[in-house]
């Protein structure tokens, strides 16, 4: 009890690179740890024995790099060389202040929106973006007779279609190509307002289609694009049920099985599109695993992306 009451009477404080004088926190250093791919769990465990570490050597000043320096090898001694490296890897490239935008696509059903809920609170990002929504907003200013597809789901656009179509295409994959290009103006408009406002955001949904949006657009942040998939049918199909109880019913599993088919033919578009693009498809069947491979993924892209100088300088500190 007394020695738990002794670690509280000492205070750690951060000195940043402006010399702003803030408290070390181990919730903010285990938020900073799970970019790494940690699990939040371990993360927290590392973040007390930093804490530990730093009062025990008598460390109560200490300046943000020689943090990152202490996290880094508490990393490598006690979890391993992958994750230490991603937290290098991830400190280097945000450093850039440079806004990370992840692209998540993939067919109805697949854990997108779980996904990145649990991947914003790993890399700290606290804008999510669904593409379900900014349709919604675009269905209040374009009537159904200007704009028909968007007034439907994905997987039931080529009811909504006008023209007649050639033998040869699909009229389900056809509806919701239609409906994503036309979703896609507004994607576009939230990436930009990111990039002015300097923030990392996630933006997910079906409607994000790989090869739709080329990360050479936007050559002011570290676009990355990734695509979540189920190929197993009978998992799939039960992804409904439990999202049927999840929302309370307010997503009923009927109607998502009545289209089922339909959702399984877009994934196969989708797949094939990342396939023909290089875009990374994840298969969902852990959440926890998925999550972990998508951080990796996505940090050891964005590292890709940023500057080979300045990442060597900002790596630097680790040595």
């Amino acid at each position: 009890m007394k020695k738990e009451e002794d670690r509280k009477n000492k205070r750690i404080t951060i000195i940043d690179e402006e010399y702003h004088r803030v408290p070390f926190s181990k919730g903010l250093t285990a938020n900073a740890i799970m970019a790494s791919g940690l699990p939040p769990g371990p993360a927290h465990y590392v973040a007390s024995d930093i804490e530990e570490y730093l009062i025990g050597e008598g460390k109560l000043e200490i300046q943000t790099k020689e943090l990152r320096r202490i996290t880094y090898q508490v990393l490598l001694e006690k979890i391993g060389e992958k994750y230490a490296d991603n937290y290098r890897r991830y400190v280097s490239f945000s450093s850039l202040n440079k806004p990370l935008v992840v692209l998540m696509g993939g067919s109805t059903g697949v854990g997108k929106s779980t996904i990145a809920t649990m991947l914003a609170n790993r890399l700290s990002i606290v804008r999510i973006v669904s593409t379900d929504a900014i349709r919604e907003v675009m269905r209040a200013f374009f009537s159904c007779e200007l704009m028909p597809t968007i007034h439907t789901s994905s997987f039931d656009a080529e009811a909504a279609l006008i023209h007649p179509l050639p033998p040869h295409v699909d009229p389900v994959v056809a509806g919701f190509r239609e409906q994503s290009l036309s979703v896609l103006v507004g994607v576009r408009a939230i990436i930009k307002r990111a990039l002015n406002e300097g923030t990392h955001i996630i933006i997910e949904g079906a409607h994000i289609v790989p090869g739709f949006i080329a990360p050479e657009q936007f050559p002011d942040a570290f676009i990355v694009p990734l695509v979540i998939k189920v190929t197993d049918e009978s998992l799939h199909y039960g992804h409904f049920y439990i999202r049927e109880v999840q929302t309370q019913g307010t997503r009923p599993f009927q109607r998502y099985v009545r289209h089922f088919d339909n959702i399984r033919k877009i994934q196969d578009y989708i797949v094939q599109m990342a396939e023909l693009t290089g875009v990374k498809a994840v298969e969902c069947v852990d959440l926890d695993s998925t999550v972990s491979e998508v951080v990796d993924y996505i940090i050891n892209t964005a590292y890709k992306m940023a500057s080979k100088e300045r990442l060597l300088e900002e790596a630097a500190q680790f040595i």
